[in-house]
């Protein structure tokens, strides 16, 4: 066993090697510059969205008030006509990336410290990468990946956002699991 204290090097170092990767994939590469394409007719879109004042927030239209409403032939009329729509509003203004990026790296020390539990509960000091790399890449990859495949299933979010998205979690998996290959404690 091996105790989390001693893994705080590579619990840190693995979260900015892939802060950074993620950084490279996200604006460097085109990788994801198709995942979001303009809406048709966005400007007609937000005219007649914008007297509507919508608060920030996830909705959901039409939206049924319980399963019963559900099951209605007025529900059904609804959904039928259209649009059927999932969206997040965010607020009017300059979005900033400063308050996301903070949140995605404590996220990625969360993941580590996941990845570094994991394997520490399992390994001793001195074990071998290869097994170091086994455990953190499977715990930080089902950590990363994981809560992906529930927007594809349920809130029909693209697909190929999705099949991105966890390639990107095993390229970070597969950088956390070296990182502590690389660190781990003699």
């Amino acid at each position: 066993m091996t105790t989390l204290a001693s893994l705080w090097l590579p619990i840190l170092a693995s979260a900015v090697v892939v802060f950074l990767a993620s950084s490279v994939i996200h604006m460097l590469l085109p990788w994801h510059k198709s995942d979001y394409p303009p809406m048709p007719r966005e400007q007609e879109f937000r005219d007649a969205v914008r007297p509507l004042a919508i608060p920030p927030g996830d909705y959901m239209v039409p939206r049924a008030q319980s399963m019963d409403e559900l099951k209605t032939d007025a529900f059904r009329a609804k959904q039928t006509e259209g649009p059927v729509v999932i969206m997040t509003v965010l607020p009017n203004g300059v979005l900033g990336m400063g308050r996301s990026l903070l949140l995605w790296f404590v996220y990625l020390l969360v993941v580590a410290l996941f990845g570094a539990y994991v394997a520490g509960r399992a390994l001793p000091p001195g074990a071998d990468y290869m097994r170091v790399f086994q455990f953190v890449s499977a715990t930080t990859f089902a950590a990363i990946a994981g809560g992906l495949w529930q927007m594809s299933i349920w809130y029909h979010r693209a697909m190929s956002i999705t099949i991105k998205s966890t390639v990107d979690a095993l390229i970070y998996a597969a950088l956390m699991a070296g990182v502590f290959g690389w660190l781990w404690p003699q």
